[in-house]
Formats: structure tokens, C-alpha cells, sequence
């Protein structure tokens, strides 16, 4: 009786090459997601630069680790984590991330809807990157990556209160800033 074997896909093929050391599929693995993970890096990072290194790093760490991938989730999902968290670690040993430990709730800070509508996303990125390191770090990993404050809290050796109130205050300076861009839109608008 012979036994039906599902043929390999793509992206299985592209792990066993990188496991097996083959430069044309590191290669072809990171011109994959390279765009993506910049994207990642750069909402980390206070500039381009940093964010190239950063993402150059991650493959570095991608590539000496891809043995240790389980396939439990797909490739891209461990990639950005190894992204995520090689970002976090620079930025822990550069000093960039002093993260307060506030006690203020996080109720107390205003969290009305934001329209994002006629903003890009180089404008949004911006932004975002504006933001001190501790509010762009806990912004980041709760808006964009979706990590729980639990989760943020143990990442950032902060408590969850701690993450709860600095996206707060995040949320609350990103939507000034964009209350005050509206401001100065209508205003030129109404001017001419």
C-alpha cells in the first residue's frame, strides 16, 4: 500500500534550502520579505539607517536560527517576531528605550476614534516615529503588531498598567498631531 505524501510547497522549499546553506535561497527568502521588514524596522527605529541595521541583523539571526523554526506558524510571522525582537534589543543596549514606569491610568487619557483617512502612509510613519521610545515602542507593539499589554509588559520589563497608560498616551499625542495637521489644512484651505 502506498502511502500519499503531500508535495512540498514553495515556502517549505525555500526553508530547506536556507537550512541547508544555500545562498541562492537565502537569497530569494530575503528579497521576500525584505520590503516588509523594513516596514517593521522602520516603525522601531528614530531613522532609516537604524532601521537597515536593524533588518540587517534580523536576517543575520533569521538565517543562523532557520533550523530552529518549527513550522508552527507560517515563515513570515517568525521573521517579523525575529525582527521585532532584534529591534527591541538594539534599542535596549543603544539606551534609546528608557521606558517610564508611570502609574497613571490609562482611562484618564483621551481615547477617541482617529480619522486617518487622506493621510500616507509616510505621513503616519513619521509620525509615529516622532513619538518618544517608550511610546513607540508599546504604540508599535500593541496598534500595528498586536501583542496584549500583558505580553508588552513582559517584553519591555514593564508592568501592564505601565504598557496600558504609554499606548495611552501615545494614541493621545498621535491624535493631537493630527488634529492639529487638520487645523493647519483647513486654515490654508479657508485662506485661499
Amino acid at each position: 500500500m502506498k502511502l500519499f505524501t503531500k508535495p512540498k510547497s514553495e515556502e517549505d522549499k525555500l526553508i530547506e534550502g536556507c537550512m541547508a546553506g544555500k545562498r541562492d535561497m537565502q537569497r530569494q527568502l530575503y528579497d521576500l520579505y525584505s520590503r516588509k521588514m523594513m516596514a517593521v524596522c522602520m516603525r522601531y527605529a528614530p531613522t532609516s539607517f537604524e532601521a537597515e541595521d536593524m533588518m540587517q541583523e534580523g536576517f543575520v539571526k533569521v538565517f543562523a536560527n532557520i533550523q530552529n523554526f518549527k513550522r508552527d506558524c507560517p515563515l513570515e510571522f517568525w521573521v517579523r517576531r525575529i525582527m521585532i525582537n532584534t529591534a527591541l534589543k538594539q534599542l535596549r543596549q543603544k539606551s534609546l528605550m528608557t521606558v517610564s514606569h508611570e502609574t497613571e491610568e490609562a482611562g484618564n487619557i483621551a481615547s477617541g476614534d482617529v480619522n486617518l483617512t487622506g493621510y500616507s502612509m509616510d505621513e503616519l510613519l513619521g509620525m509615529i516615529q516622532s513619538l518618544a521610545p517608550r511610546y513607540r515602542m508599546v504604540f508599535n507593539l500593541y496598534a500595528i503588531e498586536g501583542y496584549n499589554h500583558k505580553e508588552i509588559g513582559e517584553m519591555l520589563g514593564i508592568s501592564e498598567g505601565t504598557s496600558k497608560s504609554q499606548y495611552s498616551r501615545a494614541r493621545a499625542i498621535l491624535q493631537g498631531m493630527l488634529e492639529r495637521q487638520e487645523k493647519t489644512y483647513q486654515e490654508h484651505v479657508i485662506s485661499q
